[in-house]
């Protein structure tokens, strides 16, 4: 299995890595408001697949996107990079596409990062997830618990009150009994329209309010989301769930052994990790693009498992200087 590289290269590939996801946000964001999530998806799609030629690995798309929706992708299976270290990417160039396509808050551009065969390689089907942040004893949640206690023991753990604790779910119906659940023991409920990525990265986010994500969403965004919170030391799990036979055959051919295992964190996204973020539209994590006379300004993040850090990286674009996807 390949190394990441020494600890400078290290740091200026996570750099790199915010470069593709700001070409990417970039391009997504002239679809702001206008409607269409396929035309918003795609611009950031073929920005983001451009500004990867500039980055100085091998890398393998093993989680893309757009299959659900049947957008255009970074297809599982596609080669990326000027050369280097043998790497696994996972890609969501629109998180949110139908957040950006309503103008709504939260969508992003991400991609994660990972040393050969450490991501799960899952289908673009459903997961079912949790997740809470970091400082807690782990274990403090499990996937199979009933949401009652898993809220009982996030509050013992965290010294509040069920009623101060504050849940992120999907508004699907499909969360309906969950929802129900989690108000009956007394939490409170922040339901997202989209961007599950989003959703369990705030768990780490002390600003977020939110303290624990529960629900299904894609299994694509979940590994990506298992990414960012390696390197915030947050816990998740996950399960793949499957609506027919021929989704379970998919995930055999990619390497899924048990059906229905009940992954952790540390075997979703193992080994060394990186995760890069640009916003699109405004959310709790990040800033949306701005444009302005010359060009726009960017908000980002970058994660590294290695280090623990988390650095916020606001870049100004000039496009009469040099054309933004080589920004």
């Amino acid at each position: 299995m390949s190394q990441l590289p020494r600890q400078h290269t290290d740091r200026n590939l996570a750099l790199e890595l915010v470069r593709v996801t700001e070409a990417a946000g970039i391009a997504a964001a002239k679809w702001i408001g206008r409607g269409d999530k396929n035309a918003a998806d795609g611009a950031a799609v073929e920005a983001m697949r451009h500004a990867f030629d500039s980055v100085a690995i091998s890398g393998t798309v093993v989680i893309g996107e757009g299959e659900m929706d049947e957008a255009p992708m970074l297809y599982i299976g596609e080669k990326v990079g000027m050369g280097g270290p043998e790497m696994d990417i996972a890609v969501d160039p629109l998180e949110g596409t139908e957040i950006v396509a309503k103008g709504a808050a939260n969508g992003m551009a991400v991609i994660a990062l990972a040393d050969k065969g450490r991501f799960l390689h899952a289908p673009d089907i459903y997961m079912q997830k949790i997740a809470v942040g970091p400082g807690l004893p782990q274990g403090v949640v499990d996937l199979d618990a009933p949401a009652g206690a898993n809220l009982r023991n996030l509050a013992r753990a965290k010294k509040v009150d069920i009623s101060d604790l504050v849940v992120c779910i999907l508004d699907r119906p499909r969360h309906a009994e969950i929802i129900a659940e989690c108000r009956e023991a007394g939490a409170r409920i922040m339901l997202i329209e989209a961007g599950d990525v989003a959703g369990c990265i705030a768990t780490a986010l002390p600003q977020s309010g939110v303290d624990i994500y529960l629900g299904s969403g894609g299994a694509p965004e979940g590994v990506i989301a298992a990414a960012a919170l390696r390197c915030m030391n947050g816990q998740m799990q996950c399960r793949l769930l499957y609506e027919d036979d021929a989704q379970i055959e998919r995930a055999r051919t990619m390497g899924v052994v048990d059906p229905n295992r009940k992954y952790s964190l540390h075997e979703i996204a193992g080994g060394d990790v990186m995760f890069a973020a640009t916003g699109v539209t405004t959310g709790p994590m990040l800033r949306g693009i701005l444009r302005t006379e010359s060009g726009a300004v960017t908000h980002s993040v970058v994660m590294r498992s290695k280090s623990g850090t988390v650095r916020f990286v606001e870049a100004q674009h000039d496009f009469a200087i040099k054309h933004w996807t080589n920004a």
